[in-house]
């Protein structure tokens, strides 16, 4: 089973739709780093879509629900972002999860514990902007039959985690902090491609908060895994 079925397997209920404006947003289709593969059932073939294609309508979207802090504005990007980034921060709780019981280090159970709780609004608030209850594992979404595949940087592999679980004591202080400095390098990387390509205020905002967040969160880390 996929590392991240655990943490959002449940399918699409709706189409997707992205909330991140109050009314009357629209949906550029301009080219986002982060691509999506769209694969159907052998009935119906195989499509290659880009984020801002599996909203729903003619490629614009309309908000159930809008953060205060939005311009009315977004693009492929800021859905491409919201999308993956909750997938990302689902594996950084997955692994902040195993620290209670297998870490010998205090400050590596509060690190995760911190971790945890910055991160888990976090998902709230995109899943939020993007109107839905759940998604798949390891960058997938199911809807109305259709897998969605995407590729983010710093994710951990089945393996990794595997190893991760089995460790105990320093072993698994050391490798934690090994991992997870991997994992926010990749949401630093996915933040900085939010910055340079999306426009709604308060995806901008949340890709700010992230990469200050995170920046100190590896300089953190780094200095522990010189203490072990």
């Amino acid at each position: 089973m996929n590392m991240f079925a655990r943490s959002g397997a449940a399918a699409l209920t709706a189409a997707l739709t992205l909330t991140l404006a109050a009314c009357g947003g629209t949906t550029n289709t301009g080219s986002s780093s982060a691509a999506a593969t769209t694969t159907t059932s052998a009935a119906t073939g195989s499509t290659t879509s880009t984020p801002g294609a599996m909203m729903s309508g003619s490629g614009s979207a309309m908000m159930s629900a809008a953060p205060s802090t939005a311009d009315g504005q977004h693009n492929a990007a800021d859905v491409a972002f919201a999308q993956q980034m909750i997938v990302h921060h689902q594996g950084a709780i997955e692994m902040a999860d195993l620290a209670p019981s297998r870490a010998a280090s205090q400050q590596v159970k509060d690190l995760a514990g911190r971790i945890k709780a910055a991160q888990g609004p976090e998902i709230q608030q995109m899943q939020g902007w993007l109107g839905m209850g759940g998604m798949g594992s390891q960058g997938q979404m199911t809807s109305g039959g259709v897998t969605t595949t995407m590729s983010m940087p710093g994710m951990m592999s089945d393996a990794d985690m595997q190893q991760l679980t089995a460790a105990s004591g320093t072993d698994f202080d050391r490798l934690f902090l090994q991992q997870m400095i991997v994992h926010h390098q990749g949401a630093l990387e996915m933040a900085d491609t939010e910055l340079a390509q999306g426009s709604n205020t308060a995806a901008l905002a949340l890709a700010r908060s992230i990469k200050t967040s995170q920046t100190a969160e590896i300089t953190e880390m780094q200095q522990m895994l010189q203490t072990l």
